[in-house]
């Protein structure tokens, strides 16, 4: 259980303190800016995969466990624990920013903005998806992404994809962070677009991976 823990602790801290600082901006009228928003969510991803990198691997994210286990890097016995984890992770995360923030209408939930079609914030999010799965991939060692290189490589993909999608789609990619905000908020209408991009995005991402790599990248169990 000390992987899943630490998959718990991990998606927790990463949802807490990225929704936390939407939160915090739409409460104080922007007060940290979509800069900062986007600067927060790459520095707590990148601190949490130096934390646990090496206990659980450093997921926090069940698209990003489950395309390791389509790569087979990952058992997939082990899937439904992450994922369950990760999820309560997150919930808890916005759970206790809905107790302290409650003049809250979103604690962070991902929605296209408006104008911006359906369509285009799933290919977008597919797209955000494959570009982050390709550099865990690349950088992890088999399915833990542990040491410096994978620890800044991960969060500065993130912090990209935020600045610069973040205003279109809120730059998710990841499913058990837009699940917990969209519940407990109630804003459940685009929610399919964050529950099916980034699976397909990660696949896609480790297909390449197949196509570009000598090395059998997609063929060590660990």
């Amino acid at each position: 259980m000390k992987k899943e823990i630490a998959e718990l602790i991990g998606t927790f801290a990463m949802v807490f303190c990225g929704c936390g600082a939407m939160t915090v901006n739409e409460i104080t009228g922007g007060s940290i800016t979509h800069v900062g928003v986007a600067i927060t969510w790459g520095l707590i991803v990148m601190t949490m995969i130096y934390a646990f990198g090496e206990i659980s691997g450093a997921h926090f994210n069940p698209a990003v466990t489950v395309a390791f286990a389509f790569a087979k890097k990952f058992e997939w016995k082990n899937v439904p624990r992450y994922l369950l984890f990760q999820t309560v992770g997150a919930f808890f995360a916005i759970g206790i920013l809905w107790v302290l923030f409650p003049e809250s209408q979103s604690f962070g939930h991902t929605y296209p903005s408006e104008g911006f079609q359906p369509y285009k914030a799933f290919i977008l999010e597919l797209l955000l998806t494959f570009f982050l799965m390709v550099v865990i991939i690349n950088v992890s060692t088999g399915s833990k992404e542990i040491g410096t290189m994978a620890a800044i490589a991960v969060g500065a993909v993130i912090l990209l994809e935020a600045m610069f999608a973040g205003p279109m789609t809120k730059a998710s990619m990841n499913p058990a962070r837009s699940l917990a905000p969209a519940i407990i908020s109630g804003n459940l209408q685009h929610l399919w677009i964050y529950l099916t991009a980034p699976f397909i995005g990660a696949f896609l991402a480790v297909i390449s991976c197949k196509l570009v790599k000598d090395d059998n990248c997609c063929d060590d169990n660990c």
